[in-house]
């Protein structure tokens, strides 16, 4: 298989996926090898295999936010290799980093990147934006000294050495 029909075959794979997960599927075995890693930026987690993935990400964010749409902006692929970026929109309708459901439509911002061989996800890098989350949710984990208030003129930048 060319490079081309490779990057073909990994995007179908992940796409399918994703529609899944839009869908609602409770069955991602398909997709995804038996051991594949989920690996998560801090406050995400790993996941070593599809059981701890649906255990400790799939249920608990499904818990957390309903009422999802998936607004994912762009899909990319090359070879074994593909990555997508977006949102979900969603209600925060149950407990979130002990913040108790706020009934508020958030958005979930995240990049994706999949590892796909013999037509299954082996491996998934994934960021989420947890502080943007909480942000909307009324808590700044940035005690206010997040970088954005160099941006706003709060902060002047340092002098470099």
């Amino acid at each position: 298989m060319n490079h081309k029909e490779k990057s073909k075959e990994t995007y179908s794979v992940v796409k399918a996926m994703e529609d899944a997960l839009v869908a609602g599927s409770n069955d991602m075995s398909k997709y995804f090898h038996e051991e594949f890693r989920w690996m998560g930026n801090q406050g995400c987690g790993t996941k070593k295999n599809l059981k701890e993935f649906r255990n400790n990400w799939q249920l608990p964010l499904r818990a957390a936010f309903t009422d999802r749409i998936y607004k994912t902006d762009k899909f990319l692929a090359d070879g074994e290799w593909a990555a997508c970026f977006g949102h979900i929109d969603a209600i925060h309708s149950g407990e979130f980093m002990s913040i108790l459901p706020t009934n508020k439509r958030v958005k979930i911002h995240y990049t994706d990147f999949w590892e796909v061989k013999e037509g299954l996800i082996t491996d998934n890098w994934v960021t989420v934006d947890f502080p943007s989350i909480l942000a909307q949710l009324g808590v700044d984990v940035f005690n206010g000294q997040g970088w954005e208030a160099y941006d706003r003129g709060e902060k002047k930048p340092l002098k470099p050495e």
